[in-house]
């Protein structure tokens, strides 16, 4: 069992875009994030200090509106409308969840493709189906970076994914695919779950339930992919892999914390220099 380190590989990718990002601003392009948060919720607050310190770490220009938790519904989308008409802010970023009053289905939709650097809005989803996009969702995008890290190629293996979200499970499996894994989707309402996971030789899990994927689950070889992020009895962070039951099953796992987790916003960091060449004609 070798652990896929998911701190180093998501270093590896900040320092090839704050190289890249030097060579933009020698042509006076600087990357430009702009993040919003709506109320107080922990995890967001977070999350959003965790995504300012990789744009500085980067090079990038960053500007967060932390907005009250009674803020309106027109309030929001004038500052995404406003956001969208910004040439210094290449990418907008609304951190979900939002309070119950606002429709975050509203917010998605209105920030302009070309800035989603979430890659949320159905039409950049539309180009993820088709193979023909700009913005791959970070999540997704950065599983695939630590599966390319272990040097085995994707190609005609088995590929389960354990959840079916629109943020991580079918964009996910949408990656696989285009890298000729063959793939099969599974959920809540999947019959004898087991005996297809343990056919995977690579199983991504994410469905947020701590500790589900147990080693009776897992075939013995197989790479495992834990998105999950969850408090196990003890309040201790875990995820959705029992890790100490599995791990000496694996040819590869990822660890919780410390795998999946600082992929996703090195990951956001490529969109958004991706957003910064589109929009100044460099690509």
């Amino acid at each position: 069992m070798a652990l896929i380190d998911g701190k180093a590989v998501s270093l590896q990718v900040k320092q090839q875009v704050k190289q890249e990002c030097d060579k933009l601003k020698t042509k006076g392009v600087t990357p430009g994030l702009a993040v919003i948060i709506v109320g107080d919720d922990p995890a967001s607050q977070v999350y959003v200090r965790n995504k300012e310190k990789a744009c500085e770490e980067c090079g990038f220009y960053s500007i967060k509106y932390a907005l009250d938790a009674d803020t309106t519904q027109s309030e929001l989308n004038a500052l995404i409308d406003k956001l969208n008409k910004d040439e210094k802010i290449n990418g907008i970023l609304c951190q979900l969840p939002l309070p119950k009053h606002l429709d975050d289905k509203e917010v998605i939709n209105r920030i302009d493709p070309i800035k989603d650097v979430d890659a949320f809005h159905p039409v950049n989803v539309g180009a993820i189906m088709i193979g023909d996009y700009n913005f791959l969702p970070c999540t997704p995008a950065g599983v695939m970076e630590l599966i390319h890290s272990t040097g085995v190629d994707v190609t005609g293996k088995k590929a389960v994914v354990i959840g079916r979200s629109n943020i991580v499970g079918k964009p996910m499996a949408m990656l696989l695919l285009h890298e000729n894994a063959t793939v099969e989707i599974t959920h809540s309402k999947t019959l004898d779950l087991k005996s297809i996971t343990k056919e995977a030789d690579i199983l991504v899990a994410a469905i947020g339930r701590a500790k589900f994927v147990t080693a009776d689950m897992v075939k013995n070889g197989a790479i495992v992919i834990d998105v999950g992020m969850n408090r196990d009895e003890n309040g201790k962070l875990c995820g959705d892999v029992d890790f100490e039951n599995v791990k000496d099953k694996c040819s590869f796992i990822t660890p919780v914390p410390g795998g999946v987790g600082p992929m996703t916003i090195s990951m956001l960091m490529r969109n958004t220099l991706t957003a910064a060449k589109l929009q100044n004609g460099l690509i």
